[in-house]
């Protein structure tokens, strides 16, 4: 099945837009195919404005959003894999959306990230939360 992500994209920034918010996006900068200006990225990441005002070009299809945009007066094009979008949400009060992170599926044989070869060696199950009654104390 395709991922949902684009047609969510796409009804949540016209929702934006309709409520005369200005649309933001949240990109992995890390991911592949992400072509975005690296010296405004901040822990693998990048807030982006897509409102119409700030961009020109925008085009959010099935597979990539891309749009033109100036950053420091250099024009740039902007390429977003949907695999690397974070989330889409509005400036003014931080509503919209947060994707779940997608991982590249695996291949067939191929065991879980974490996972050690020998199958016999499984890490101890956590341990259930304390119960009983907290205490607390004043400081003062």
């Amino acid at each position: 099945m395709t991922s949902s992500r684009p047609y969510m994209a796409r009804a949540l920034y016209d929702w934006i837009l309709d409520n005369n918010c200005t649309p933001y996006i949240l990109v992995d900068a890390n991911r592949e195919g992400v072509a975005v200006p690296m010296e405004y990225v901040n822990d693998g990441q990048i807030v982006l404005n897509i409102s119409p005002s700030a961009v020109r070009s925008l085009e959010i299809g099935n597979d990539i959003l891309t749009f033109d945009g100036r950053f420091g007066g250099q024009a740039l094009t902007i390429f977003v894999p949907f695999e690397a979008l974070m989330a889409i949400y509005a400036r003014e009060n931080g509503q919209g959306m947060v994707f779940e992170v997608e991982t590249a599926p695996m291949g067939e044989g191929e065991a879980p990230e974490g996972s050690d070869e020998n199958p016999s060696e499984q890490p101890e199950p956590p341990k259930p939360p304390r119960t009983g009654r907290p205490s607390l104390k004043v400081v003062k």
